[in-house]
């Protein structure tokens, strides 16, 4: 085919109206399952503290006469733990000019990339609270840094031989040991030591390589639905011994960490919330800083665990 003579056409025209869509497409994930489903708490300082307590260990001899003089049991006091708050922030500028030009996709830049701060903050947080990161008090030139749920679990454990646990502080990484594959009698060994401490976990949370990984377990033969012609081969409820528990993928959690958690003994505690300051004006710019202050409180690591040291791809 030949175009017609003298056809006037789009390659050899000027001004055409530009075809970008008035849509931004963003593929990057946010969902932050840990912090979203735990407490927030409220700290006053930027050391955070809490206070951990038990019950005596259950008796079988606690019979007495009938008309017995009283004597007073012993107590223990409780025991007072801690958590140092980090700053985290994002600080997006925009030139004069950039901001005063129309746009596809958004009306204004500041805001628009205020809006991609905050995801890319929720998402920092999420991986740093997961973190196997020993807590730093820090000073007026060592940066503050929070004691990660890696530092923090220790009663429940189920690891490699060459792998070892911190104090239970907060304040020790553990130290990974050599890689093994995720079987369910590991995960059953946690929740029997998490259920014998007095623990009661409802989540599991996983890496993408374990979630699947956990998929292949004895217990769940595939299953299809007549219904919906629907073929069912992920575990995203697991019925144990110790009562049912949800199964969740999470993307920011350490890939070689199998968590079992009790939510409710967990909180994420703020200094100060995530919030927006408008700075000082440097040159023709506008520039903004979202920040946050916060720790994790881990309100009694005994009721949870984690199986540790997997293999993850």
């Amino acid at each position: 085919m030949v175009m017609e003579t003298n056809a006037f056409n789009s390659t050899a025209a000027a001004g055409n109206k530009e075809d970008i869509s008035d849509v931004i497409y963003n593929v990057d994930p946010y969902d932050c399952p840990f912090l979203t489903s735990i407490d927030d708490a409220k700290a006053d300082n930027k050391l955070h503290q809490w206070q951990t307590d038990v019950l005596a260990a259950a008796s079988s001899t606690n019979y007495h006469l009938e008309g017995d003089a009283e004597s007073a049991d012993a107590q223990t006091a409780t025991t007072v733990v801690s958590n140092t708050c980090q700053i985290s922030k994002k600080i997006p500028r925009v030139s004069g000019s950039q901001q005063a030009i129309s746009h596809y996709g958004r009306e204004d830049e500041m805001a628009y990339l205020q809006l991609k701060a905050a995801k890319e903050l929720r998402t920092d947080m999420e991986t740093q609270l997961l973190a196997n990161n020993a807590e730093v008090t820090g000073d007026t030139t060592t940066i503050r840094e929070l004691g990660g749920i890696g530092a923090w679990l220790i009663t429940n454990v189920d690891k490699a031989d060459d792998g070892t646990t911190g104090t239970g502080l907060g304040n020790t990484a553990r130290t990974d040991g050599t890689a093994r594959a995720f079987t369910e009698s590991q995960l059953k060994s946690v929740l029997r030591k998490c259920w014998d401490s007095g623990g009661n976990p409802d989540v599991i949370m996983l890496g993408s390589f374990n979630k699947q990984q956990m998929s292949t377990f004895a217990g769940n033969g595939t299953r299809y639905s007549e219904n919906d012609g629907s073929l069912e081969t992920a575990i995203d409820i697991y019925k144990s011994d110790f009562g049912q528990i949800d199964v969740l993928p999470n993307r920011f959690q350490r890939a070689s960490d199998g968590l079992v958690l009790q939510k409710d003994l967990f909180a994420v505690a703020y200094l100060r919330r995530p919030h927006v300051e408008e700075l000082a004006k440097t040159g023709d710019a506008r520039i903004q800083a979202m920040r946050v202050e916060y720790t994790l409180e881990c309100r009694n690591e005994a009721g949870s665990g984690i199986v540790a040291d997997l293999t993850s791809s």
